[in-house]
């Protein structure tokens, strides 16, 4: 088990969630229930499922939830797309974009380095 709030990407897609809200703030009443309430599940997903898995007790485990919250992001940058390209933001947002591109490449990152480090816990114990 780890302490999730010790994570780099957990800490980094808690804050991407927070501006997103901020951000969300700005949309009109016509899409609170459209694509602005999409957005907000699928940015909270983010570090949500990163807690979540980070909780359970074996990498195996982890790992779904680093999935998880890996399609969350792609699905909350697909959502910020059509924001911007809508117009349905006031705000220049490439930032928030710049940012999930980087939280993706996090955890894709730490997804590879957890398999590594589970296929060579594996081989150890073969020998």
């Amino acid at each position: 088990m780890r302490n999730f709030k010790e994570l780099k990407i957990w800490e980094r897609s808690y804050q991407l969630t927070l501006v997103g809200y901020k951000i969300l703030s700005e949309v009109s009443n016509d899409e609170k229930f459209g694509i602005t309430s999409q957005l907000k599940r699928a940015l909270i997903s983010i570090p949500s499922n990163i807690a979540e898995g980070a909780s359970r007790s074996t990498d195996k485990n982890f790992l779904r939830f680093l999935d998880i919250a890996l399609g969350s992001a792609f699905e909350a940058e697909t959502k910020l797309l059509l924001l911007k390209d809508l117009n349905l933001v006031k705000s220049d947002i490439s930032f928030v974009l710049t940012e999930i591109n980087e939280i993706q490449k996090m955890i894709g990152s730490f997804i590879r380095n957890l398999k590594a480090k589970s296929s060579t816990s594996k081989l150890k114990s073969n020998t």
